[in-house]
């Protein structure tokens, strides 16, 4: 079977979202452009870690390349909005790829469906920036394990990164506040915290 790609080079909006309470939501890439929008699901860890990764990323092309670093977006300029319905899963995230496009200064992130592998984030070695060289390297390689999945790739300015990462970051914290002895997520109906012998709090 033919694996797919899902191309948005650039997308119209790219963000992180969720559908459902908190204690029980369920993360989604999506991304949205030419009458298109693909969403992915995937896991909180995940989230929190991407955005991490591309901060290090700007942080390091800056260094290496002289990328001028943006601000974060100010209060008035933050995308709130919900993810666009109905939000229909293409797949789940298995391995998310971060690069670098040195020609067109652009952060290209590549999230590819969940296969055997354990779930990753791939950003090459500590002392490299992972940057793109050519794209239909890519393509030729017939025998990476991840040759027949799907992936949703995207490609984003410097700007359009900080303003992931800053809605990343707040959808990450918009969950359970944790517990300030046990650092469990609290319940709204109460917490049993095992600092206190399982007694509610």
């Amino acid at each position: 079977m033919t694996h797919q790609v899902h191309s948005f080079e650039p997308p119209e909006r790219f963000v992180a979202g969720t559908v459902g309470e908190p204690g029980d939501r369920t993360f989604f890439l999506q991304a949205r452009g030419g009458g298109r929008v693909v969403s992915v699901a995937l896991e909180k860890v995940q989230v929190s870690l991407l955005a991490e990764k591309l901060e290090e990323l700007l942080v390091e092309a800056n260094k290496r390349f002289g990328v001028s670093l943006p601000d974060a977006p100010v209060l008035a300029g933050h995308d709130n909005e919900p993810l666009d319905t109905p939000v229909d899963e293409e797949f789940r995230v298995g391995t998310l790829g971060l690069a670098f496009d040195v020609d067109t200064s652009t952060v290209v992130i590549e999230a590819i469906e969940a296969g055997e592998a354990e779930v990753e984030i791939e950003l090459g070695d500590e002392d490299d920036v992972p940057t793109v060289e050519d794209d239909d390297d890519e393509d030729d390689a017939d025998d990476e394990p991840d040759d027949d999945l799907d992936r949703l790739r995207v490609r984003l300015t410097p700007e359009a990164t900080r303003a992931f990462i800053d809605r990343a970051r707040r959808v990450v914290a918009a969950g359970r506040p944790p517990c300030p002895l046990c650092g469990q997520p609290l319940d709204p109906a109460g917490h049993l915290c095992p600092r206190h012998n399982g007694y509610h709090r």
